[in-house]
């Protein structure tokens, strides 16, 4: 008879854990140089009842972490070009070191041009095309939170991801995009998929690394997955349920993230350090991590 296997978790808790009491002592270092506080800008506009606890949880995630927090409430009826005007205040007021602008922000908002309004040195949350465009070449900037977040858990547990085929089930621009230029430069293959990709489940099962991130609740199962894959699974649906079937999942896999507590709490610590990596520059601190996007140039 053939022996189960049972997947390794990626515990993205405990690492993040550590990433934030870093964070919290380079947010120390800061202040008792400078006498002055990293500080982090989250923009929310509406009352969202999921952006407002994904907010509420940012704010407590940075003061414990000694980051100042600048909360801007805007109303949900503000126009585009007022979302705009908001950012750009932000952008240029030297005591704000780092910006986040929680989406959705409203069908009526041009969320990109928002976007756009984030001065490079305080995307923190990497969500402008100069980051995108870093991310693709290797070049300094900050990474996407969550694409940045899943490459540190794959450094944790020392995933090999040259020559691997990396699968990325999804294509938004703040996750599915940067996250398989981040795979691809690293030295991985990398094939982009969604959810209207033909003989999706054929090519899942190529795929040494799978990141699922296509928003719907337990989309692959444990069938569709190559044995021993490393399963990355950033989606979160109601029910705390990923996008990834994790029961039958995890006995093919070698590596799995849970849902909760795989991916989502790295996104949060990847924000804070970038945060405190962009007051450090702002204020002249030597010190922390460079802030470069974990990858490495590659031309053939």
């Amino acid at each position: 008879m053939a022996q189960t296997r049972t997947a390794r978790l990626m515990d993205g808790t405990g690492l993040a854990r550590r990433i934030i009491e870093t964070s919290s002592a380079s947010a120390a270092d800061i202040l008792r140089h400078t006498g002055t506080a990293p500080c982090l800008a989250t923009v929310l506009v509406g009352d969202d009842p999921a952006s407002v606890t994904y907010v509420r949880m940012k704010r407590a995630r940075c003061e414990k972490a000694g980051i100042q927090s600048r909360h801007v409430a805007l109303p949900a009826s503000i126009s585009t070009s007022g979302l705009i005007e908001t950012i750009t205040e932000l952008s240029e007021d030297p005591g704000v070191h780092g910006i986040l602008l929680q989406h959705p922000v409203g069908p009526h908002i041009d969320e990109r041009a928002a976007f756009e309004a984030i001065a490079p040195e305080k995307d923190v949350d990497g969500v402008t095309m100069h980051s995108f465009a870093a991310m693709s070449f290797g070049l300094p900037g900050f990474v996407s939170c969550t694409p940045g977040g899943i490459m540190r858990l794959l450094e944790e547990y020392e995933v090999d991801l040259a020559g691997k085929h990396a699968v990325v089930v999804g294509r938004s621009a703040i996750l599915g995009k940067p996250a398989g230029m981040l795979l691809l430069g690293r030295n991985a293959t990398v094939t982009y998929c969604h959810s209207r990709t033909s003989n999706l489940s054929a090519i899942v099962r190529q795929a040494d690394i799978l990141l699922a991130a296509v928003g719907r609740p337990r989309f692959i199962t444990g069938a569709d997955l190559k044995p021993g894959a490393v399963v990355i699974d950033a989606g979160y649906n109601p029910g705390n349920v990923g996008d990834v079937d994790f029961e039958s999942a995890k006995d093919r896999a070698s590596l799995i993230t849970p849902v909760p507590g795989g991916v989502g709490p790295m996104t949060i610590a990847v924000l804070l350090a970038q945060t405190i990596d962009a007051a450090r520059r702002r204020l002249g601190v030597p010190g922390g991590s460079p802030r470069v996007s974990p990858t490495s140039p590659a031309t053939a």
